[in-house]
């Protein structure tokens, strides 16, 4: 009796071997991707073809972001509002001076 249930579980293990070894080849073969426990994986996005340049093709190339005289127009009219800005109190804030200078903070001076 142990013989024969000792044969049946040693067919049991080759068997599952050799199904084992089609499938890796299998998956070898075919570019495939082994996933035995089954868990989540992102390799189904991963293997898509990446679609960035279709997408870029659909909008036309703008000329004006290499234009220099367009980009030096922008550029000024840019400096221009904030000079405006600042004239009327809304510019930027000023940004924290290097140690050893004078700041302003809150209408007290302080020497950092």
């Amino acid at each position: 009796m142990s013989v024969s249930s000792s044969l049946g579980s040693l067919r049991n293990v080759l068997a599952e071997a050799a199904k084992r070894g089609v499938t890796e080849a299998r998956a070898r073969i075919f570019g495939h991707v082994l996933n035995p426990a089954g868990q989540r994986s992102p390799h189904k996005i991963l293997r898509k073809k990446l679609i960035g340049d279709k997408v870029a093709a659909w909008y036309p190339y703008d000329i004006n972001k290499d234009d220099p005289l367009v980009m030096a127009r922008r550029e000024q009219e840019r400096l221009n509002k904030l000079e405006m800005l600042k004239r009327r109190g809304k510019g930027p804030q000023r940004r924290p001076r290097k140690a050893g200078q004078i700041r302003y903070h809150y209408r007290t001076i302080i020497i950092s």
